[in-house]
């Protein structure tokens, strides 16, 4: 078998999307600068959860430009209210959250007893990570690790002291959050094999059922 081209894996998993030191801050800019005419604006945590969502309608075939729907990562969910503020009345907001940063969402929104996914709001259980692994199912995500030339430095990550007990979820959303480029390239792929597969993870095929065109208003 010839040796996998890590590098070039990389480069096409994150094509059209920022990474570096200054990522965060560049998608946040870049992502507002698509918002004058926008129907819907999808407010998520981060680059992985922008890749996702925007992965997820490419893979169903829905065009987000088109139907002037953008996904804007803020940074953490702390920055919800700055956000919130933004834009017009008559934008549909919606996005995710990790089910931990429930609290600060309803506060961002103003809504402490109200059903959030009446809002436009999907939590994912832990993160967005989690969801991921369950969709795909951990054996699968192990032989994505392989075509993607990681398995080897999950399998010694994995058998650290710390992490030899752990469950096989647990392990692989730790190598997963062992760095910002892992982390964005894995959106991309583990949602595109879940599309594949027909098990797209529920916030995300949610968060779209939510924003399509023939979706009633909230």
């Amino acid at each position: 078998m010839a040796p996998v081209d890590r590098r070039e894996l990389a480069r096409r998993a994150l094509a059209g999307y920022v990474n570096g030191p200054a990522a965060a801050i560049e998608a946040t800019a870049l992502a507002l600068e698509k918002t004058g005419d926008a129907l819907a604006v999808l407010l998520v945590e981060g680059i992985s959860d922008q890749i996702a969502v925007e992965t997820a309608a490419a893979g169903r075939g829905r065009d987000l430009t088109a139907e002037r729907v953008v996904v804007v990562p803020i940074g953490g969910a702390h920055a919800i209210s700055r956000f919130l503020t933004r834009f017009d009345p008559g934008v549909r907001l919606a996005g995710l959250y990790d089910v931990r940063e429930e609290a600060v969402i309803r506060r961002g929104l103003g809504a402490p007893d109200a059903d959030l996914e009446r809002l436009g709001f999907f939590a994912c259980v832990n993160d967005l990570e989690d969801e991921l692994i369950r969709a795909v199912g951990t054996a699968e995500v192990e032989s994505l690790f392989a075509t993607q030339g990681d398995l080897g430095a999950f399998r010694s990550m994995r058998n650290q002291p710390a992490w030899r007990d752990r469950p096989a979820d647990a392990q692989m959303r730790r190598f997963l959050s062992g760095g910002s480029r892992r982390k964005l390239r894995y959106a991309r792929l583990l949602v595109e094999l879940s599309v594949e597969r027909g098990t797209l993870a529920r916030p995300l095929d949610a968060l779209l059922t939510h924003v399509s065109p023939d979706a009633g208003s909230a």
